[in-house]
Formats: structure tokens, sequence, C-alpha cells
């Protein structure tokens, strides 16, 4: 676990609070937010469901992090993954015709967060860890 800068975990407290109240668009009977979405109509309930959960599990782990003030790297970069996945799978609809122009607007903000946990996986990367720093302060 790395602890976690001030601004990072009021980015992962926000992106919670998106997550907690998206997955509440996915479920089934939320078809009305989804087409506020520009997402598409149709999906068997079992995928709707199935998506409204990985968002708020996903949402819990954010709320989680912020909470305790460190992160796992590897879960970070999972979400930076899955939150540019999903943006970028929004513009690729988009420019197919498949999806009206405010569903990439809707996924800006995961566009937004995304981008922030890889930028901040990347300074993560060059800063020495915890145990490395009081390692060196320790041998002197």
């Amino acid at each position: 676990m790395i602890p976690l800068p001030l601004w990072m975990r009021r980015a992962l407290y926000a992106t919670a609070a998106m997550n907690l109240l998206a997955a509440g668009a996915f479920l089934p009977p939320s078809s009305a937010l989804r087409a506020l979405a520009g997402l598409p109509e149709g999906c068997h309930p079992l995928y709707l469901t199935t998506v409204a959960m990985f968002v708020f599990l996903f949402g819990l782990a954010y709320l989680g992090m912020a909470a305790r003030g460190s992160a796992d790297p590897l879960l970070i970069a999972i979400a930076a993954a899955g939150k540019l996945t999903f943006f970028g799978s929004l513009v690729w609809f988009w420019t197919r015709g498949d999806l009206p122009a405010v569903a990439p607007l809707t996924g800006a903000g995961d566009l937004f967060f995304g981008l922030l946990f890889a930028g901040w996986l990347l300074s993560a990367r060059t800063e020495p860890a915890l145990d490395d720093r009081l390692l060196s302060r320790s041998s002197r």
C-alpha cells in the first residue's frame, strides 16, 4: 500500500460518489437515466445488474482507499484502465454513430479520473518507497 496525498484522497472520494450514483443508473429499472446519459437500451437485466454491481463495488473500493489514506497501485491501475476504456468505448461507439454525442460527455468524468489515476501511478513510481527511505536513514 502506498500513502495517498490529500488531492488523491479527495479524487478517490469524488470518484467513489460518482460510481455509487452511477451504479443506480445501470440497474434495470433506470432506463430513463440511461437514456438521459445516451446509453443504449434493450439490454438483458442480467447484464445491467452485473455492470451496476461492478460499478458499485469499485465505488466501495475507492471509498475504502480514500478513507484509509493508502492505495494498492494495482487496484488504481485497474481503475485507471477501466475508466479510460469506458470513456474510449463511448467515443468509439459515438464515432460509429451507435451512440449520441451526449454519451462521451457523460463519460468525461471517467476520462478525468482515469488520467488522474494514471498520473498518480506515474508519480508514485518515481518517488522512493517509504520503506526505502526508512532503510536509507537507518543505515547512516
